[in-house]
C-alpha cells in the first residue's frame, strides 16, 4: 500500500511555527551561561535602537587599528575562535 504525505500550509501555520520557535528559545535561555546571557541582552537591546552611521574618519581609524592588531599578532586562529565561541 503506498503512502502519501499532504503538507498543507496556511499562514497560521507560519505564525504558530513562529511562536513555536520562540518558546522553544525561551526554553534554551534557561540552559546559557550568563556571558551569553548578557550578549543575548545586548543584542536584543540594541536591534532596537537605529543604527548609529559612524564618521568616515572614524571609519578608516578602526581600520588602521584593526591592521595593526593583525600585524602585532593581537588574533585569534579559527580554532581559538571556535574554543571560545563554544565557552559561550
Amino acid at each position: 500500500m503506498e503512502q502519501k504525505l499532504y503538507i498543507c500550509y496556511t499562514t497560521n501555520t507560519k505564525v504558530m511555527d513562529l511562536e513555536t520557535r520562540k518558546y522553544e528559545f525561551i526554553q534554551r535561555l534557561f540552559d546559557v551561561n550568563e556571558t551569553l546571557f548578557e550578549r543575548l541582552e545586548s543584542v536584543l537591546n540594541n536591534g532596537t535602537k537605529e543604527p548609529q552611521r559612524i564618521s568616515l574618519e572614524q571609519y578608516n581609524k578602526e581600520i588602521d587599528e584593526a591592521i595593526e592588531d593583525v600585524e602585532k599578532g593581537n588574533v585569534y586562529t579559527q580554532e581559538e575562535a571556535r574554543k571560545i565561541a563554544n565557552q559561550w
